[in-house]
Protein backbone atom coordinates (compact mmCIF):
# COMPACT_ATOMS: atom_id res chain seq x y z
CA UNK A 1 0.00 0.00 0.00
CA UNK A 2 3.08 2.63 0.62
CA UNK A 3 4.00 1.80 -2.72
CA UNK A 4 1.00 2.82 -4.21
CA UNK A 5 0.48 5.98 -2.40
CA UNK A 6 3.72 7.30 -3.36
CA UNK A 7 3.19 6.67 -7.29
CA UNK A 8 0.16 9.33 -6.40
CA UNK A 9 2.54 11.77 -4.71
CA UNK A 10 1.70 10.22 -0.74
CA UNK A 11 4.91 10.69 1.60
CA UNK A 12 3.41 8.05 4.31
CA UNK A 13 0.54 6.58 4.69
CA UNK A 14 -0.81 4.90 8.25
CA UNK A 15 -3.56 3.07 10.29
CA UNK A 16 -5.33 4.04 13.14
CA UNK A 17 -8.11 2.51 15.11
CA UNK A 18 -11.35 4.46 16.04
CA UNK A 19 -11.29 5.02 19.50
CA UNK A 20 -10.33 8.24 20.15
CA UNK A 21 -11.96 8.65 23.26
CA UNK A 22 -8.76 10.30 25.11
CA UNK A 23 -8.88 12.87 22.94
CA UNK A 24 -12.39 13.99 24.12
CA UNK A 25 -12.07 15.91 26.89
CA UNK A 26 -9.14 18.19 25.59
CA UNK A 27 -11.61 18.88 22.14
CA UNK A 28 -14.64 19.64 25.03
CA UNK A 29 -11.97 21.92 26.85
CA UNK A 30 -10.75 23.59 24.04
CA UNK A 31 -14.56 24.35 22.96
CA UNK A 32 -15.83 25.41 26.42
CA UNK A 33 -13.11 28.02 26.61
CA UNK A 34 -14.27 29.32 22.97
CA UNK A 35 -10.95 28.86 20.87
CA UNK A 36 -12.56 27.80 18.15
CA UNK A 37 -13.92 31.74 17.81
CA UNK A 38 -16.55 31.74 15.09
CA UNK A 39 -15.47 28.27 13.16
CA UNK A 40 -19.50 27.45 14.75
CA UNK A 41 -19.05 24.05 12.97
CA UNK A 42 -16.58 22.77 15.28
CA UNK A 43 -19.14 23.67 18.01
CA UNK A 44 -22.11 22.03 15.75
CA UNK A 45 -20.43 18.47 15.09
CA UNK A 46 -19.50 18.16 18.75
CA UNK A 47 -18.05 14.56 19.78
CA UNK A 48 -18.56 13.36 16.03
CA UNK A 49 -15.32 14.57 15.20
CA UNK A 50 -13.03 11.94 17.83
CA UNK A 51 -16.23 9.03 16.87
CA UNK A 52 -15.41 8.45 13.41
CA UNK A 53 -17.67 5.21 13.72
CA UNK A 54 -20.36 7.55 14.32
CA UNK A 55 -19.46 9.83 11.20
CA UNK A 56 -19.36 7.24 8.92
CA UNK A 57 -21.45 4.14 10.30
CA UNK A 58 -19.56 0.88 9.86
CA UNK A 59 -16.45 2.59 10.18
CA UNK A 60 -13.41 0.23 11.64
CA UNK A 61 -10.55 1.76 10.83
CA UNK A 62 -8.79 4.85 9.49
CA UNK A 63 -6.27 5.16 6.39
CA UNK A 64 -3.89 8.63 7.17
CA UNK A 65 -1.93 9.73 4.36
CA UNK A 66 0.45 12.86 4.40
CA UNK A 67 1.69 14.36 1.63
CA UNK A 68 4.48 17.38 1.35
CA UNK A 69 3.57 20.80 0.26
CA UNK A 70 6.56 22.94 -1.00
CA UNK A 71 7.16 23.39 -4.38
CA UNK A 72 9.24 21.57 -5.91
CA UNK A 73 11.86 24.49 -6.39
CA UNK A 74 12.13 24.78 -3.21
CA UNK A 75 16.34 24.67 -2.33
CA UNK A 76 17.66 24.59 1.00
CA UNK A 77 17.55 28.07 2.95
CA UNK A 78 13.70 27.98 2.18
CA UNK A 79 12.58 29.30 5.81
CA UNK A 80 15.22 32.07 5.79
CA UNK A 81 14.11 33.27 2.39
CA UNK A 82 10.46 33.27 4.03
CA UNK A 83 11.28 35.44 6.39
CA UNK A 84 12.75 37.63 4.64
CA UNK A 85 9.06 37.81 3.13
CA UNK A 86 7.95 39.54 6.25
CA UNK A 87 10.58 42.22 6.45
CA UNK A 88 9.55 43.58 2.80
CA UNK A 89 6.40 45.78 4.92
CA UNK A 90 5.30 46.53 0.67
CA UNK A 91 4.88 43.33 -0.17
CA UNK A 92 1.54 41.11 0.49
CA UNK A 93 2.62 37.56 2.02
CA UNK A 94 0.21 34.16 1.34
CA UNK A 95 0.98 31.60 3.63
CA UNK A 96 3.15 28.75 1.29
CA UNK A 97 0.32 26.25 1.30
CA UNK A 98 -1.85 28.27 -0.70
CA UNK A 99 0.34 29.34 -3.38
CA UNK A 100 -0.62 26.86 -5.75
CA UNK A 101 -3.57 23.98 -6.35
CA UNK A 102 -7.05 23.79 -3.46
CA UNK A 103 -5.08 20.88 -1.82
CA UNK A 104 -8.67 19.90 -0.73
CA UNK A 105 -9.02 18.70 -4.33
CA UNK A 106 -5.57 17.22 -5.23
CA UNK A 107 -5.91 15.24 -1.71
CA UNK A 108 -9.53 14.05 -2.07
CA UNK A 109 -8.64 12.95 -6.10
CA UNK A 110 -5.96 11.09 -5.21
CA UNK A 111 -7.00 9.57 -1.93
CA UNK A 112 -10.28 8.10 -3.93
CA UNK A 113 -7.54 6.86 -6.25
CA UNK A 114 -5.92 4.57 -3.57
CA UNK A 115 -8.87 3.68 -2.20
CA UNK A 116 -9.98 2.13 -5.58
CA UNK A 117 -6.20 0.82 -6.23
CA UNK A 118 -6.73 -1.18 -2.55
CA UNK A 119 -10.29 -2.59 -3.93
CA UNK A 120 -8.34 -3.87 -7.12
CA UNK A 121 -6.45 -5.59 -4.56
CA UNK A 122 -8.81 -7.11 -2.39
CA UNK A 123 -12.54 -6.54 -3.54
CA UNK A 124 -15.40 -3.74 -2.74
CA UNK A 125 -15.17 -2.74 0.70
CA UNK A 126 -17.28 0.81 2.61
CA UNK A 127 -14.96 3.85 2.81
CA UNK A 128 -15.02 7.48 2.45
CA UNK A 129 -11.94 10.27 2.05
CA UNK A 130 -11.65 13.14 4.06
CA UNK A 131 -9.05 16.29 4.17
CA UNK A 132 -10.06 19.26 5.85
CA UNK A 133 -13.68 18.53 4.31
CA UNK A 134 -15.39 16.83 7.57
CA UNK A 135 -15.20 16.90 11.37
CA UNK A 136 -12.52 14.72 11.83
CA UNK A 137 -9.46 14.65 14.07
CA UNK A 138 -6.93 14.98 11.45
CA UNK A 139 -3.78 15.73 13.37
CA UNK A 140 -4.56 13.30 16.51
CA UNK A 141 -4.96 10.60 13.81
CA UNK A 142 -2.23 11.17 11.91
CA UNK A 143 -0.15 10.90 15.41
CA UNK A 144 -1.79 7.81 16.51
CA UNK A 145 -1.04 6.49 12.88
CA UNK A 146 3.26 6.92 13.37
CA UNK A 147 2.70 10.41 10.58
CA UNK A 148 4.55 12.02 13.42
CA UNK A 149 3.73 13.75 16.81
CA UNK A 150 1.94 16.83 17.94
CA UNK A 151 4.42 19.59 18.10
CA UNK A 152 3.19 22.56 20.66
CA UNK A 153 2.07 24.83 17.75
CA UNK A 154 -0.26 21.35 17.45
CA UNK A 155 0.43 20.71 13.94
CA UNK A 156 2.06 17.42 13.18
CA UNK A 157 5.90 17.13 13.42
CA UNK A 158 8.14 14.16 11.32
CA UNK A 159 11.56 14.05 11.90
CA UNK A 160 11.62 13.58 7.99
CA UNK A 161 9.30 15.63 7.02
CA UNK A 162 8.96 18.69 9.67
CA UNK A 163 5.08 19.73 9.51
CA UNK A 164 5.08 20.95 5.54
CA UNK A 165 2.76 18.51 4.74
CA UNK A 166 -1.56 18.23 4.12
CA UNK A 167 -3.25 15.00 5.80
CA UNK A 168 -5.97 13.08 4.65
CA UNK A 169 -7.92 9.56 5.71
CA UNK A 170 -9.76 7.68 4.45
CA UNK A 171 -12.43 5.86 6.82
CA UNK A 172 -12.82 1.87 6.07
CA UNK A 173 -15.06 -0.47 7.15
CA UNK A 174 -12.30 -2.79 7.23
CA UNK A 175 -10.10 -4.11 10.04
CA UNK A 176 -6.79 -3.45 9.66
CA UNK A 177 -3.52 -3.43 11.93
CA UNK A 178 -2.73 0.22 13.36
CA UNK A 179 0.70 1.41 12.48
CA UNK A 180 3.39 1.96 15.30
CA UNK A 181 3.15 5.69 16.30
CA UNK A 182 6.36 7.92 17.18
CA UNK A 183 7.95 9.74 20.17
CA UNK A 184 7.79 13.46 20.68
CA UNK A 185 10.94 15.12 19.87
CA UNK A 186 9.92 18.86 21.03
CA UNK A 187 11.96 18.75 24.56
CA UNK A 188 12.15 21.77 25.61
CA UNK A 189 11.94 24.11 22.70
CA UNK A 190 9.25 27.03 22.47
CA UNK A 191 10.47 27.96 19.17
CA UNK A 192 7.25 27.69 17.59
CA UNK A 193 5.71 29.65 20.62
CA UNK A 194 7.61 32.16 20.84
CA UNK A 195 7.54 33.21 16.90
CA UNK A 196 3.78 33.33 17.29
CA UNK A 197 3.06 37.41 16.23
CA UNK A 198 -0.04 37.21 18.01
CA UNK A 199 0.64 35.19 20.92
CA UNK A 200 -2.23 32.87 19.61
CA UNK A 201 -0.21 29.39 21.04
CA UNK A 202 -1.36 30.41 24.68
CA UNK A 203 0.34 27.14 25.93
CA UNK A 204 2.21 24.30 24.60
CA UNK A 205 -0.10 22.27 22.51
CA UNK A 206 -3.23 24.78 23.30
CA UNK A 207 -3.95 27.62 20.07
CA UNK A 208 -6.72 30.24 20.81
CA UNK A 209 -7.81 30.65 17.13
CA UNK A 210 -9.12 33.95 17.84
CA UNK A 211 -6.02 35.09 18.04
CA UNK A 212 -4.24 33.04 15.21
CA UNK A 213 -3.24 35.22 12.18
CA UNK A 214 -4.67 32.37 9.87
CA UNK A 215 -7.99 32.03 11.58
CA UNK A 216 -8.45 36.33 11.38
CA UNK A 217 -7.49 35.83 7.75
CA UNK A 218 -9.26 32.95 6.26
CA UNK A 219 -12.04 31.65 8.42
CA UNK A 220 -12.85 34.89 10.62
CA UNK A 221 -15.95 36.72 8.30
CA UNK A 222 -16.14 40.03 9.66
CA UNK A 223 -13.85 43.23 10.91
CA UNK A 224 -10.86 42.43 12.00
CA UNK A 225 -9.96 43.19 15.77
CA UNK A 226 -8.77 46.40 15.66
CA UNK A 227 -5.41 44.98 18.30
CA UNK A 228 -5.22 42.44 16.11
CA UNK A 229 -4.18 44.25 12.92
CA UNK A 230 -0.83 45.99 13.11
CA UNK A 231 0.33 42.30 14.58
CA UNK A 232 -0.76 40.96 11.35
CA UNK A 233 2.10 43.02 9.16
CA UNK A 234 2.33 41.90 5.81
CA UNK A 235 0.17 38.81 6.29
CA UNK A 236 -3.11 38.72 3.97
CA UNK A 237 -3.59 34.60 3.98
CA UNK A 238 -2.47 32.27 6.33
CA UNK A 239 0.63 32.73 8.37
CA UNK A 240 3.87 30.71 8.46
CA UNK A 241 5.76 31.88 11.47
CA UNK A 242 5.31 28.47 14.09
CA UNK A 243 6.56 26.26 11.09
CA UNK A 244 9.35 28.48 9.71
CA UNK A 245 10.57 29.26 13.45
CA UNK A 246 10.14 25.05 14.03
CA UNK A 247 13.87 23.48 13.74
CA UNK A 248 12.73 20.67 12.09
CA UNK A 249 11.59 21.92 9.39
CA UNK A 250 14.95 22.05 7.87
CA UNK A 251 13.85 18.14 6.91
CA UNK A 252 10.65 19.31 5.44
CA UNK A 253 10.61 17.84 1.68
CA UNK A 254 9.46 19.27 -1.64
CA UNK A 255 6.25 18.08 -3.06
CA UNK A 256 6.44 15.62 -5.95
CA UNK A 257 3.80 16.89 -7.85
CA UNK A 258 3.47 20.08 -9.97
CA UNK A 259 0.31 20.91 -8.02
CA UNK A 260 1.51 22.64 -5.25
CA UNK A 261 4.15 25.05 -7.51
CA UNK A 262 3.59 28.90 -6.82
CA UNK A 263 1.44 30.31 -9.29
CA UNK A 264 2.55 33.52 -10.82
CA UNK A 265 1.85 36.96 -9.04
CA UNK A 266 1.33 35.35 -5.85
CA UNK A 267 4.85 35.58 -4.36
CA UNK A 268 6.69 38.63 -4.08
CA UNK A 269 3.78 40.70 -5.34
CA UNK A 270 3.43 44.31 -4.15
CA UNK A 271 -0.13 44.71 -1.78
CA UNK A 272 -0.81 47.69 -4.08
CA UNK A 273 -1.07 45.63 -6.55
CA UNK A 274 -3.21 43.23 -5.04
CA UNK A 275 -5.53 46.13 -3.76
CA UNK A 276 -5.83 47.12 -7.41
CA UNK A 277 -7.33 44.13 -8.25
CA UNK A 278 -11.62 43.61 -9.08
CA UNK A 279 -13.54 41.28 -8.50
CA UNK A 280 -13.41 39.61 -11.74
CA UNK A 281 -9.49 39.97 -11.55
CA UNK A 282 -9.82 38.15 -7.78
CA UNK A 283 -12.18 35.24 -9.73
CA UNK A 284 -9.79 34.54 -12.65
CA UNK A 285 -6.12 34.59 -10.71
CA UNK A 286 -7.52 32.36 -7.66
CA UNK A 287 -9.70 29.98 -9.91
CA UNK A 288 -8.59 26.28 -8.32
CA UNK A 289 -6.44 28.13 -5.47
CA UNK A 290 -7.50 27.51 -1.67
CA UNK A 291 -7.61 31.65 -1.72
CA UNK A 292 -11.06 31.78 -3.45
CA UNK A 293 -13.09 30.98 -0.65
CA UNK A 294 -12.47 33.49 1.49
CA UNK A 295 -14.22 35.70 -1.64
CA UNK A 296 -13.24 38.89 -3.33
CA UNK A 297 -14.10 41.61 -0.35
CA UNK A 298 -12.08 39.46 2.39
CA UNK A 299 -9.27 39.61 0.18
CA UNK A 300 -9.35 43.57 0.31
CA UNK A 301 -10.14 43.25 4.07
CA UNK A 302 -6.78 41.70 4.43
CA UNK A 303 -5.10 43.62 1.97
CA UNK A 304 -6.26 47.15 3.41
CA UNK A 305 -5.03 45.68 6.32
CA UNK A 306 -1.53 45.16 5.50
CA UNK A 307 -1.33 48.58 3.73
CA UNK A 308 -2.15 50.13 6.69
CA UNK A 309 0.59 48.71 8.35
CA UNK A 310 3.59 49.37 5.78
CA UNK A 311 1.71 53.08 5.25
CA UNK A 312 2.62 53.42 9.21
CA UNK A 313 5.82 52.03 8.90
CA UNK A 314 7.15 53.82 5.27
CA UNK A 315 4.91 56.01 4.54
CA UNK A 316 5.44 55.48 1.15
CA UNK A 317 3.00 57.85 -1.20
CA UNK A 318 1.54 55.28 -3.59
CA UNK A 319 0.34 53.57 -0.56
CA UNK A 320 -1.80 56.42 0.62
CA UNK A 321 -2.67 56.43 -3.17
CA UNK A 322 -3.97 52.96 -3.34
CA UNK A 323 -6.07 53.01 -0.27
CA UNK A 324 -7.42 56.68 -1.18
CA UNK A 325 -8.63 54.24 -4.38
CA UNK A 326 -10.84 52.53 -2.34
CA UNK A 327 -12.10 54.49 0.18
CA UNK A 328 -15.84 54.28 -0.90
CA UNK A 329 -15.32 50.62 -1.58
CA UNK A 330 -19.75 49.94 -1.46
CA UNK A 331 -18.57 46.67 1.16
CA UNK A 332 -18.43 48.72 4.79
CA UNK A 333 -16.31 46.24 6.12
CA UNK A 334 -13.62 46.79 3.23
CA UNK A 335 -14.34 50.72 3.51
CA UNK A 336 -14.29 50.35 7.48
CA UNK A 337 -10.96 48.72 7.08
CA UNK A 338 -9.19 51.08 4.65
CA UNK A 339 -10.22 53.69 6.86
CA UNK A 340 -8.28 52.03 9.45
CA UNK A 341 -5.56 51.67 7.37
CA UNK A 342 -5.38 55.26 6.35
CA UNK A 343 -5.25 56.63 9.58
CA UNK A 344 -1.79 54.82 10.70
CA UNK A 345 0.03 57.92 9.33
CA UNK A 346 -2.69 60.69 10.43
Amino acid sequence: MQAWARELGFSQIGVAGVDLSSAEPGLLQWLAQGFHGEMHYMQAHGLKRARPAELVPGTVSVITARMDYLPRQTGDGWQAVEWDRLQRPEEGVVSLYARGRDYHKVLRNRLQKLAERIAQEIGPFGHRAFTDSAPVLEAELASRSGQGWRGKHTLVLSREAGSMFFLGEIYVDLALEPTVPVTAHCGSCTSCIDACPTGAIVAPHRVDARRCISYLTIEHAGSIPEEMRPLMANRIYGCDDCQLACPWNKFAQPSALPDFDARAGLAGTQLVHFLAWDEATFLRVTEGSPIRRIGHARWLRNVAVALGNAWRETGHPEIRAALQGRADHPDPMVAEHVAWALAQRG
